[in-house]
């Protein structure tokens, strides 16, 4: 299947940060084996011209998500920490892009890159119709922020290799990956792009 990317298309690069690398404070296996991919896939966006947006967590000390405070994750991702500085070798351009901060309060908590952020509003005024989505983690920010843009009535696209789960559980990953399609995403892998960097 070959997906041309039009005048009404933007990317979502999902918390590539490197407290969710391996070694961080909560490390997505295999996450550092993506890196390349994503940056193949915000390269095609810079060179037609369309936005990247790039979320991440940013969390402030009494996070309601972390163990210490009655969630299920540990601390990670503190705001003005190196753990929540994108990762080692992630390309951002200088133009074009904008930072969405997500999980900023400490009672509220946000895997979604739409919930308490003004992604709807920037991805309107840009007249985004089609979001594709890669990053980490497959299982939650990735799989929240494709159907909140689902929800909104975006058409979606799921950038297959350039996606990597936690996995608390066995099969989190496939069974995330399965409720997005059933949402209506399209599965799609940098060969259906069409683009070659020669």
């Amino acid at each position: 299947m070959k997906i041309a990317i039009t005048e009404n298309d933007a990317l979502a690069v999902v918390d590539m940060q490197r407290d969710f690398m391996p070694g961080g404070a909560l490390a997505v296996p295999g996450a550092d084996r993506i890196v390349d991919r994503v940056n193949d896939y915000i390269r095609i966006f810079e060179k037609r011209g369309r936005p990247v947006y790039f979320t991440g967590d940013w969390h402030p000390e009494k996070h309601i998500s972390f163990k210490a405070n009655g969630g299920i994750w540990p601390v990670h991702c503190l705001q003005g920490s190196p753990g929540a500085d994108f990762c080692d070798g992630l390309y951002v351009p200088s133009d074009n892009r904008f930072i969405i901060s997500k999980g900023v309060s400490e009672d509220f908590d946000a895997y979604s890159a739409f919930q308490g952020t003004a992604l709807r509003k920037l991805l309107a005024e840009r007249g985004v119709k089609r979001l594709y989505v890669c990053g980490i983690a497959t299982d939650y920010c990735v799989k929240e922020t494709l159907l909140g843009a689902e929800n909104l009535g975006l058409r979606t696209v799921l950038l297959s290799d350039a996606v990597k789960g936690v996995n608390t559980v066995k099969g989190d990953s496939e069974s995330a990956v399965s409720k997005m399609l059933g949402a209506g995403a399209v599965a799609a892998v940098f060969d259906d792009l069409g683009y070659s960097f020669r």
